[in-house]
């Protein structure tokens, strides 16, 4: 078969089996599989659109509205940050420079770093959930790899961002690197190439990644950095970051449809931390961020929005096959497990918490 009609062939392969996904999750409305139930939690202020990033401090919800703008600030645009209470009304809107992307809870100060920019000329602003004051925007000290920052975890007294966007093919420059406020400046290290070597989970083999979206970050319950390379429909588990042993697994996004195994794109991957409590998901296409609830989560499940479906569902971390739970959807990105607890304070994270492993670092230094 000569290589035009190969060519051919395949794009006809890709277009049947991307109708046949449009169609299966094709629905009037978004719509849960029993015994999920969802609801619409907040839809977008007047003016706003596209919500994405969604972080929880204690009773309150934080959401990143997109409105549109250049990912790399170009237009010059600032974007809008939202908090909302857990009845889904509207507490108080942050204004920051640029085009908002990642929004993280720093688990020791309980500031929120907003990250603007994904595609280039990145900036970052904290925000004091409690006070209301936020940070003028800090520059980054370089972007080695040609692009923009896009997401942000905490581990311990460590801070990683995404390095998204990259200018080179294949990509050599950093896929994550460790970051620090300093002297007003973020400063950056590499943490993970982006050519670097990974052994694929479902196949066991050694191969040489060449990640060209790195996008969302996590931590799962074991404290492993979890990376998805968005357009590459893959994550990339991170064990042991920063240390001798560090190892970099590779595993490929896939969904079942008529029998056939479709590889798929996905956004923010979530862990379920408690059997009690629900998840918050965005959906940029219909301007609206749901709650998925159900009598009782597992803990350890992994949740993913697969923008590329469009669905959210349960993820297999040994296969990579993405289970179907809410269908209907345009565009999910921004995903959070929210746990239940017993007490009750309004930005001191005992009411409800974003999920994530425990942070055993009581005092960080985060210069700024």
């Amino acid at each position: 078969m000569s290589n035009s009609v190969a060519q051919s062939f395949a794009m006809s392969v890709v277009t049947i089996l991307g109708a046949s996904a449009t169609t299966a999750f094709a629905q009037s409305a978004p719509v849960a599989a029993p015994p999920y139930t969802l609801a619409p939690f907040a839809t977008a202020p007047t003016g706003l659109s596209a919500p994405d990033s969604i972080a929880v401090v204690g009773n309150n919800v934080f959401v990143g509205y997109g409105d549109g703008h250049a990912p790399d600030g170009s237009d010059g645009l600032s974007s809008q940050i939202v908090e909302f209470a857990m009845d889904g009304t509207v507490i108080h809107t942050f204004t920051v420079p640029g085009h908002n992307d990642g929004l993280k809870l720093d688990p020791v100060t309980h500031q929120l770093w907003a990250l603007q920019n994904e595609d280039a000329h990145p900036n970052l602003v904290i925000i004091d959930p409690k006070s209301g004051h936020q940070s003028s925007a800090f520059p980054f000290s370089a972007e080695p790899h040609g692009g923009g920052y896009d997401d942000i975890v905490f581990r311990g007294c460590k801070v990683y961002i995404s390095a998204s966007n990259p200018s080179g093919n294949p990509n050599t420059g950093p896929a994550i690197v460790s970051a620090h406020l300093q002297g007003g400046v973020v400063t950056v290290s590499p943490l993970l190439m982006g050519n670097a070597k990974a052994i694929d989970v479902p196949t066991g083999a050694t191969v040489t990644l060449n990640l060209q979206d790195p996008d969302s970050m996590t931590l799962d319950p074991q404290g492993n950095i979890v990376l998805d390379s968005q357009a590459d429909q893959e994550l990339i588990y991170v064990t042991h970051p920063g240390q001798p042993n560090q190892q970099a697994l590779r595993l490929p996004l896939s969904f079942q449809t008529a029998g056939v195994s479709t590889p798929v794109e996905t956004d923010d991957t979530n862990f379920v931390t408690s059997e009690d409590g629900f998840i918050l998901f965005a959906d940029k296409g219909l301007n609206t961020v749901y709650k998925l609830s159900r009598p009782g989560f597992v803990p350890g499940t992994a949740f993913t929005a697969a923008d590329g479906g469009p669905f959210v569902g349960t993820l297999d971390i040994s296969s990579g096959v993405i289970t179907p739970i809410v269908t209907g959807l345009m565009s999910p990105g921004g995903l959070v497990f929210v746990k239940h607890s017993v007490n009750s304070s309004a930005y001191g994270g005992d009411t409800v918490q974003q999920s994530g492993p425990l942070n055993e670092a009581k005092e960080c230094d985060r210069d700024e």
